[in-house]
């Protein structure tokens, strides 16, 4: 992690906490928790559900079982189960996790077949240890686990005689026989190398594409904060030629096909406060969620068999800097009663792209950012079952105002993000369009105050609801709000024993839709577990 940058940016006072949260200390310690956090403390949970799993005939296969020591990949093989056919209802993947010492978190990835299923990052360890485990619903790769095919997991870490926390991780897949809820892809492909780029050829017969981006700002530099850069004049330590906005876009053949907002993410030593997320990891840090384009107004060009250049780049990185890592899975769904689907473009209209930073120097410094970006594509096929239009709109929208002081001796951000997509597909029956409406936001500050004592207090939001209208009949609601809200301070540069750190955390969970409520809330104080309440 950035320690350096961020520790020196957020120097000083209490001017931000008191403006974004109110003045006050950490909230009130339950009676059963210790005064301030040991050696150990309750090991990593979410609020966010468990993958729900049918009743039916199981069969487990292990992926990875292997200790990460260094940037060395694990690399083995995976073969399809036996006893459950090769059809499955769900597949689930299950990391199981362990490591204790002193580590810092580490980013990972496990790909089968070329396939990227999983991105995560650890939790960092007390001394005495913890153990975690993530759950992700993988059923959408089924097509990639019907075939033997290599596996490749690397979480790259560093062990010396300071950072001894070696990665202990166990990974299986648990597949459940019978039929999927929803059809799973046919295929599921990757990008091909070319000397011209990374290419796609898609079956004839697609009848809808839908790319996946596992978009990460990473590697320790400025990228990894890319939401606090700023642009000249203003004098702060991460530069970008046009400030903080980010934005993930995908061309087919060098034409503009998607966008979308990255997550902000947030590792388990972000903001430079590891005691925030000791117990409870902020929203998506453990199972890092790709961005999804819908590209089946492009299907009718693609179709064609030849290949064709598919690129990934996120807007607003300065020229020549990396940090960004983005792999591309494909998901395709294909036409069983045609062996070509026909079909074309009929528009692709992209507004300009929007991005104003104002910067107002004073004893308070602070960027004001607005920005945005419209993107609207159309396409037909004509398939076994008729002419089929697609239209895809997508809305991305960014506000946020960045504070810091003199020397970055305060820091503070208070971000919104909104992407919105809209799917409306017709044909000769009803036209089906869905709505879907995130919105990310980031609101804290860290301080470090005269007694050398550092302070953060942040509150994350991810949020998303998604409405489905047929024709002029029903209509489908749901909607997810994961929330997160944490207090921690320490004294910095002292033993691990002198800290006396302190720290309360929250997360609620709420899920409502068609198949009923979901409502979790976790509370953490100095790394004991103090609430665990369900509400539905």
């Amino acid at each position: 992690m950035r320690r350096r940058i961020v520790m020196s940016m957020l120097a000083g006072a209490t001017l931000l906490v008191s403006t974004f949260f109110g003045t006050g200390t950490p909230a009130a310690q339950a009676a059963d928790a210790p005064a301030e956090f040991g050696t150990d403390w309750h090991d990593p949970v979410t609020a966010a559900p468990p993958v729900d799993r049918p009743h039916t005939r199981s069969c487990r296969v292990t992926l990875a079982d292997v200790q990460f020591r260094d940037f060395t990949p694990y690399r083995g093989t995976y073969s399809p189960p036996r006893g459950c056919g090769d059809r499955w209802s769900k597949v689930v993947l299950r990391l199981d996790g362990k490591v204790k010492g002193r580590q810092f978190d580490r980013l990972g990835y496990l790909h089968v077949g070329g396939v990227e299923i999983l991105r995560t990052s650890t939790p960092e360890p007390s001394p005495d240890g913890i153990e975690w485990h993530v759950e992700k619903d993988v059923t959408r790769y089924s097509d990639t686990f019907r075939d033997a095919r290599d596996v490749e997991m690397l979480i790259g870490n560093v062990v010396d005689d300071t950072y001894t926390g070696v990665i202990d991780v166990h990974v299986t897949l648990t597949f459940y026989a019978g039929r999927p809820a929803q059809p799973a892809p046919d295929r599921v492909l990757t990008l091909a190398d070319t000397p011209d780029g990374t290419t796609l050829t898609t079956p004839r017969n697609s009848e809808r594409i839908v790319a996946e981006v596992y978009a990460t700002g990473s590697g320790g530099g400025c990228e990894e904060f890319w939401y606090l850069t700023v642009a000249d004049p203003a004098s702060y330590s991460c530069k970008a030629d046009h400030g903080p906005y980010r934005e993930v876009q995908i061309k087919v053949d060098g034409q503009l096909a998607g966008i979308a907002s990255p997550f902000p993410n947030v590792w388990t030593g972000g903001w430079s406060n590891p005691f925030l997320w000791y117990v409870l990891p902020a929203p998506r840090a453990f199972d890092v969620r790709p961005l999804e384009y819908d590209l089946t107004p492009y299907a009718g060009l693609l179709n064609d068999g030849r290949p064709h250049r598919v690129e990934v780049s996120v807007a607003g990185v300065p020229a020549g800097q990396s940090g960004w890592s983005a792999p591309v899975n494909v998901l395709v769904w294909q036409d069983a009663h045609r062996a070509h689907v026909t079909g074309a473009l009929t528009g692709d209209t992209a507004s300009d792209l929007a991005n104003a930073s104002t910067y107002t120097p004073g004893s308070e410094n602070r960027v004001d950012t607005r920005a945005g970006h419209r993107l609207t594509v159309s396409g037909y096929l004509d398939t076994s079952h008729g002419r089929v239009t697609t239209t895809v709109t997508q809305t991305l929208a960014n506000t946020s105002v960045h504070r810091w002081t003199e020397g970055e001796n305060t820091d503070g951000l208070d971000a919104t993000w909104t992407d919105d997509q809209s799917v409306t597909v017709g044909g000769h029956g009803p036209t089906r369009t869905t709505h879907t409406h995130r919105t990310y936001t980031v609101n804290g500050a860290t301080t470090i105050g005269t007694d050398n004592r550092l302070r953060t207090v942040l509150a994350l939001g991810d949020r998303a609801s998604v409405v489905e209208r047929e024709g002029g009949g029903r209509t489908l609601r749901s909607w997810i709000d994961d929330t997160y809200r944490g207090d921690a301070s320490y004294t910095l540069d002292v033993p691990r024993d002198q800290r006396h750190a302190v720290g309360t955390s929250t997360e609620r969970y709420r899920l409502h839709g068609p198949e009923g409520c979901y409502d979790r809330s976790l509370t953490t104080v100095q790394g004991v577990l103090t609430e665990d309440r369900n509400r539905c």
